[in-house]
């Protein structure tokens, strides 16, 4: 059995979306960022720091449990474990590899700080609002560049689009008109297709 803690983000969406594509037992475990729930003692101690998702996984290596922060390694455990979603082929296991580190360098961080001054930052601040719009944007770019004549990111599905889907599908939140990038947008919609894309969407109700 596995633990999940999360709320619903897209860092959240990623380890749900893996967790239900492998088919994993899992308990889901709410954590209100909203109200500073990632900041309790027992939850810093799975998550040292304070952020959602974390998991415990009660049958870990040599049967022990283990607990994990950080969707990059968390994804990258799940795949070790399920035997899922990353390819064992050296060339095409580096390609997911560095889709997956894109993600987790620029993707996520920057329509991450889009987000924030677009929707939630107290009073408006141009000057950031315009940098991160524009990264966005790039962003974007580099991603439908790489999706012309792909279905996924890497040709077949796996843990980097785990990782950059839910980002990219919170394209309101970064001032994005998916049409602008059609690759983009055909991917959305093929992703959200799959029923564990579905459900790895939801809103954590427990």
């Amino acid at each position: 059995m596995i633990d999940f803690y999360t709320w619903g983000t897209p860092n959240g969406h990623k380890i749900r979306i893996m967790l239900e594509a492998c088919g994993f037992e899992y308990q889901l475990h709410r954590v209100d960022i909203l109200n500073d729930e990632q900041f309790k003692p027992e939850f810093l101690a799975i998550s040292p720091n304070n952020k959602i998702p974390a998991i415990v996984d009660h049958d870990g290596p040599n049967g022990e449990a283990i607990s994990l922060f950080e969707t990059g390694a968390i994804l990258l455990y799940l795949a070790e474990k399920s035997g899922q979603f990353m390819p064992t082929e050296p060339k095409a296991y580096w390609q997911v590899m560095q889709w997956l580190m894109w993600q987790m360098g620029g993707f996520g961080p920057m329509l991450g700080q889009a987000h924030h001054f677009n929707k939630f930052a107290p009073e408006p601040i141009p000057y950031a609002v315009d940098r991160y719009c524009k990264e966005a944007h790039r962003l974007w770019g580099v991603l439908d560049k790489q999706l012309e004549g792909r279905d996924f990111v890497c040709d077949k599905l796996s843990i980097a689009d785990f990782a950059i889907f839910p980002w990219a599908n919170r394209f309101e939140f970064q001032k994005i008109e998916p049409d602008q990038y059609p690759n983009v947008a055909a991917y959305i919609e093929r992703m959200k297709s799959f029923d564990f894309v579905s459900k790895g969407l939801e809103m954590p109700s427990t």
